[in-house]
């Protein structure tokens, strides 16, 4: 399979959370979901400020005709309201291997089902439908809350990446690495159901309290 059919734009959607190709018109949703939590305030991660919305999904939608990259805008099934993006980048078709990153949520959408929901249906389309035997995700080494929600999905660390990436600020990123791969998929599985059918047993509980 060609790189480009690989990565053929699927649009993916749960019981939570819409997962539709990024386009242009989606940037302004994007800025006003950056701006819930002035994210791009922290330090380590890579979300653009409101006023750089524009250009930033414009690079990500160039990006996408490589072949290697899929930038996704994320969204609440109920009412549409546009929360973050995530993306799979790094894919390599002929070792069926991909990256899920350049993820971000609006502090409104964070320890919510929305990240567990999103990573089922990308995991579950990369390892069901694309047949990937590897799935990494990276991060920065001072991103503690990035690094917890990864493990917290069942992905095992593979080792840290020293200097790897210089920042916009000259500093240099050191990156850690995580991955699960084709034989753990069935466990992690099961994991992030569960976890969502909790979660739903919690808003119940709340709503009947």
């Amino acid at each position: 399979m060609n790189a480009a059919a690989f990565l053929a734009p699927p649009t993916l959607e749960g019981r939570h959370v819409r997962l539709q190709p990024m386009q242009a018109e989606h940037a302004p949703a994007l800025a006003r979901a950056a701006a819930d939590g002035e994210l791009w305030s922290l330090w380590y991660t890579g979300v653009p400020h409101p006023e750089a919305m524009d250009a930033h999904v414009a690079n990500l939608i160039a990006r996408r005709a490589q072949g290697t990259f899929l930038p996704f805008v994320v969204s609440r099934v109920d009412g549409g309201e546009v929360v973050g993006q995530t993306s799979y980048c790094n894919a390599d078709a002929d070792n069926r291997r991909l990256e899920i990153g350049y993820t971000w949520y609006a502090h409104s959408a964070q320890r919510s089902a929305i990240n567990t929901e999103a990573k089922l249906l990308l995991l579950s389309h990369a390892f069901e439908t694309l047949g990937c035997i590897a799935v990494e995700f990276r991060t920065h080494w001072f991103n503690q809350r990035s690094r917890a929600a990864i493990a917290r999905l069942g992905a095992k660390q593979d080792g840290v990446l020293r200097n790897h990436q210089r920042l916009p600020d000259g500093s240099f990123r050191d990156t850690v690495v995580f991955s699960i791969i084709e034989s753990e998929w069935p466990a992690v599985k099961r994991h992030l159901v569960y976890s969502l059918e909790q979660h739903a047993a919690e808003q119940g509980g709340r709503q009947h309290g």
